[in-house]
């Protein structure tokens, strides 16, 4: 069995980055990732996660609206919420990225996508 996603998109806003007690890195973020056809166009926000080194550095460089490239496995995790609800979330873990564009890209000088994490339906 394979559980590997790819996908190449635009940050949906600066990356949430922290440390746990213990001292590991985690980074959350949401990219949007546009299809094109017939003249339309689709995004399909995504949510992703990354630990350890590879979430201190999106921490440190990617930025909102940022180009990446980026490699890992779907997972839904369940939690209950203060209410006593169960909620469940599908996420994107990272194992690899790239960051794409050239130095404008990584100077914010260039378009954010559209829309913002307000249009995100979860």
């Amino acid at each position: 069995m394979v559980n590997q996603c790819n996908f190449i998109g635009r940050l949906g806003k600066d990356p949430d980055s922290r440390f746990t007690d213990s001292g590991k890195a985690i980074a959350n973020f949401t990219m949007a990732c546009t299809e094109k056809w017939g003249g339309e166009e689709h995004t399909e926000w995504v949510r992703v996660v990354a630990f350890g080194k590879l979430a201190e550095i999106i921490g440190e460089y990617l930025k909102k609206g940022g180009l990446i490239f980026l490699s890992g496995k779907m997972q839904t995790r369940k939690w209950t919420d203060k209410e006593g609800q169960d909620k469940w979330t599908t996420e994107i873990v990272a194992r690899d990225m790239k960051m794409l564009g050239g130095k404008a890209e990584r100077n914010d000088e260039y378009a954010p996508p559209k829309g913002d994490d307000d249009d995100i339906p979860f």
